[in-house]
């Protein structure tokens, strides 16, 4: 639910699925798509979140019998490629999970790292996803600690300096360039 809208809008949506009782995946999936899309609306793009959330519940039940400890409890080379063949997980999404939800080390790139990243002369502007994955889970120790707050300090860092018209000035990271 987080994709393409504020923090406090999913707040609101987690909100309202813990009000009425559905934070819970036997409760989830036994909702319809649209009464689920009702009650996040407040996450914006409520439909297409409604039916993503869906196809992973059915994805859980369907393979894993709706037990998610088992589903989590995989490998990170196979979770992570399973996590891929689901409608609507795409790598950042597949990546959160392995490292928030599985507790396993997988670096999760967002707009923020590459935004930082490309602006001080580390990486290129038009690097993908995976190749600059790949550069942080190489030159990184594989630790799920670390990497969350990592993760986090660029979040902080991209939403409150280096946004599309950023406060350099003010940023920690300022005169940390290539070089």
């Amino acid at each position: 639910m987080t994709q393409n809208t504020a923090w406090k809008n999913v707040k609101q949506s987690i909100a309202c699925l813990r009000r009425n009782n559905l934070l819970d995946f036997e409760a989830l999936h036994r909702l319809s798509e649209s009464e689920l899309a009702l009650l996040i609306r407040s996450s914006g793009y409520y439909n297409q979140k409604a039916r993503k959330l869906k196809a992973f519940c059915e994805h859980l039940q369907t393979r894993w019998q709706g037990d998610l400890s088992l589903f989590l409890s995989q490998e990170t080379g196979p979770l992570r490629k399973e996590l891929l063949q689901i409608y609507g997980i795409g790598p950042e999404t597949a990546d959160s999970i392995l490292l928030y939800a599985a507790f396993q080390p997988s670096f999760v790139v967002d707009t923020y790292t590459c935004r930082i990243f490309h602006r001080h002369g580390w990486v290129a502007e038009d690097i993908g996803y995976d190749e600059l994955r790949d550069y942080f889970m190489d030159c990184l120790e594989p630790d799920v600690e670390y990497f969350q707050e990592y993760h986090a300090l660029l979040v902080r860092a991209g939403h409150l300096y280096c946004r599309r018209k950023p406060f350099c000035d003010f940023c920690p990271l300022n005169g940390w360039t290539e070089g």
